[in-house]
């Protein structure tokens, strides 16, 4: 079963990967269904999210930055109302230190930063004082023109030497190594064939010696696979989840909770089967 370890406690998941469900506080994001506040928090929890990932400002391709004193607005009062009835944990989808300090003191318990600690200076020195675990996340560029640069040489090798290099970057500032996550950044960046590739080798990114997150609900490489829009790529997602969980990704990052959670236990049910084969002879 995947953990984690938090600012105060270790937690383990009760699948091979944990369920982190999306909610963003944003009326752009791409899938609409993912946007809004402290209800839907409550709804994927019942539905069995391990882990909320709250985020104020949109990075779907073609998207500008927000200010922080909005992306506070929005986010702040979310968390506030979920810790008022929950203490599961939190990450906040942000990428500067005054809006993750407004959430860690409302909170907040992780760090999801898709610059991977580069936008803002200040972050990582603030994530190594408070204890918090860190998301890193590779791109290029902004969400404005990202899908503008899709040429690698080998994607598996540059991705994860760049997130090697930023998770070195992390311990160097006295962030503990067991408190880094990877991205691999399905989606930003990428076309469809490099994301393939990406979750295909989710447990060999930096030579394996960090846990990786995969994102990949409802995104636009699922659309070019199935032909379906936004709000119709749930049975293409759920496969995605469950070859990523397959391929070693220890968190999934998804809007429909539900789904993902029957799949995941069906899945475990079946490695069940397997272990028990394998002692029984």
């Amino acid at each position: 079963m995947a953990e984690l370890f938090l600012r105060d406690r270790k937690i383990c998941s009760r699948f091979s990967s944990f369920v982190m469900g999306i909610v963003n506080c944003t009326p752009d994001s791409f899938y609409e269904k993912s946007r809004g506040g402290s209800e839907l928090a409550f709804r994927l929890i019942d539905e069995g999210a391990e882990i909320l990932d709250i985020g104020g400002e949109s990075t779907r391709p073609g998207s500008a930055y927000i200010d922080e004193e909005e992306e506070i607005r929005r986010i702040v009062p979310v968390i506030e109302e979920i810790r008022k009835k929950s203490s599961v944990p939190i990450s906040v989808d942000s990428r500067k230190k005054r809006v993750m300090e407004a959430a860690f003191n409302a909170g907040a318990d992780i760090l999801n930063d898709i610059s991977a600690l580069e936008d803002d200076k200040d972050m990582a020195l603030f994530a190594k004082e408070k204890d918090i675990p860190v998301i890193l996340m590779h791109k290029r560029g902004t969400p404005v023109n990202m899908q503008s640069n899709l040429s690698y040489t080998d994607i598996v090798k540059e991705v994860g030497t760049y997130l090697k290099e930023r998770a070195l970057f992390a311990q160097s500032c006295g962030i503990k190594k067991e408190k880094i996550i990877l991205d691999p950044g399905i989606g930003f960046s990428k076309n469809r064939e490099q994301n393939l590739l990406l979750i295909e080798k989710a447990s060999l990114l930096a030579d394996g010696e960090y846990p990786v997150l995969i994102g990949l609900s409802d995104k636009t490489f699922i659309g070019e696979i199935t032909g379906k829009d936004a709000l119709n790529r749930g049975a293409g997602t759920i496969a995605a989840d469950i070859a990523a969980c397959l391929y070693g990704a220890e968190i999934l990052r998804v809007h429909d909770v539900s789904s993902c959670v029957d799949s995941l236990a069906v899945l475990e049910s079946f490695k069940s089967l397997m272990e028990f084969r394998k002692t029984t002879g």
